[in-house]
């Protein structure tokens, strides 16, 4: 139940307000399923006008969206999954940072509510599929399992805040976009043939629920002002910090330590502790990792069986690097070729064998190069 099902379907469409969703709304339109168009509104209190380019869950862009409905000639309504989303997305990030943890909060919006909460609601109205604007492609075996692969273009390949999904989501995914090769301006060249008068909006930034972009600030509101120590890898003392839940692993602005390290080079965050409230930092080259575990596998398929060898995806941006993976008493335990840096609990390890996505897990802890090796 693809874009390329030979049956014309009843697909939902998620529609943001912005111009990849609704492009792939009418293309899903065009190819011939009976297409309905929804707003997901996320936020209990939405702002009539968005923050520049950054957030997806105002007043304006529900109306954005019904617009692009309209101008598509399909039904459109607003479903308020706004509860639902506090407590799986926006609670979850705050807990996470709380707990020295780096959560993506994409991610867990796709899992628990674009592909849980939304799609358990359209399955259950008699819809075949959801369509949404990834750029990502589902390909149908032929004994009919799926597997999820990176976009045509993996310039805009998002098939990493996909890798939480599992074969029944990707049974009932539509992403019209991911056979696209083209470039954004093309997109919205396509959107403006079409009369989308979201064709020129900007695109969303960051995370949607925090529209200034001043993470630390949001995080300051919900859990206080919180004092501690900036301390370097002895426990020295460097300078002090308003709460350690605003840094994360890798960072290296905004550490207020006053004065430069003895070997003249930057400090970085090498480890976040809410149990002291301390951060630690330290010189590059001690970020290095070399092996992690992750929590919380989730395959978009059949689980792998025994070690095998990867390419891995850290982060939403990052590039790719080889790995080997094998599965240890329910947890993924994952050894990299070359160290990588910047690597935090909390962030999602997605692997892939080529273009496919094999699955992804949570890191929950990381293996550093030694002292020694170091030097």
């Amino acid at each position: 139940m693809t874009e390329t099902s030979p049956r014309p379907l009843r697909v939902l469409a998620a529609m943001s307000g912005g111009v990849d969703s609704a492009v792939a709304a009418a293309r899903a339109a065009e190819a011939g399923h009976d297409v309905t168009g929804v707003h997901l509104a996320l936020s209990a209190n939405p702002q009539s006008f968005r923050t520049g380019a950054r957030g997806c869950c105002t007043i304006e862009d529900s109306r954005d969206a019904r617009r692009a409905a309209d101008v598509i000639g399909i039904p459109f309504y607003v479903w308020d999954l706004a509860e639902r989303f506090r407590e799986d997305v926006v609670e979850d990030f705050v807990a996470e940072y709380e707990a020295g943890r780096t959560p993506n909060p994409c991610l867990r919006c796709n899992e628990k509510i674009k592909f849980a909460a939304l799609l358990d609601k359209a399955l259950a109205l008699g819809f075949d599929a959801v369509c949404t604007g990834h750029y990502a492609k589902v390909v149908t075996l032929a004994d009919g399992t799926r597997e999820l692969h990176r976009a045509s273009d993996e310039a805009k390949d998002q098939s990493y805040v996909l890798g939480v999904l599992d074969e029944r989501q990707l049974a009932h995914a539509m992403f019209p976009l991911g056979d696209t090769v083209t470039t954004k301006d093309e997109i919205r060249a396509e959107a403006e043939r079409r009369g989308l008068a979201v064709a020129k909006k900007p695109d969303s930034h960051d995370i949607c629920f925090i529209a200034d972009g001043d993470t630390q600030g949001f995080l300051a509101s919900r859990l206080g002002r919180a004092e501690g120590d900036i301390v370097d890898e002895s426990g020295n003392r460097l300078g002090s910090h308003d709460g350690a839940y605003g840094f994360t692993i890798g960072q290296r602005k905004g550490l207020r330590i006053g004065h430069p390290a003895p070997d003249g080079k930057p400090r970085y965050v090498l480890d976040v502790s809410p149990v002291n409230n301390t951060v630690t930092v330290g010189p590059a080259e001690a970020l290095d990792v070399t092996a992690l575990t992750a929590i919380r596998p989730r395959w978009c398929g059949r689980a792998p069986e025994g070690p095998g060898t990867y390419t891995a995806q850290l982060r939403a941006h990052g590039g790719e690097t080889e790995v080997t993976a094998e599965l240890v008493d329910g947890g993924l335990r994952v050894a990299f070729t070359e160290p990588v840096r910047g690597v935090a609990p909390g962030q999602a390890i997605v692997l892939y064998d080529g273009t496919r996505v094999v699955g992804s897990a949570t890191i929950a802890t990381t293996t550093r190069r030694t002292a020694a090796a170091l030097s």
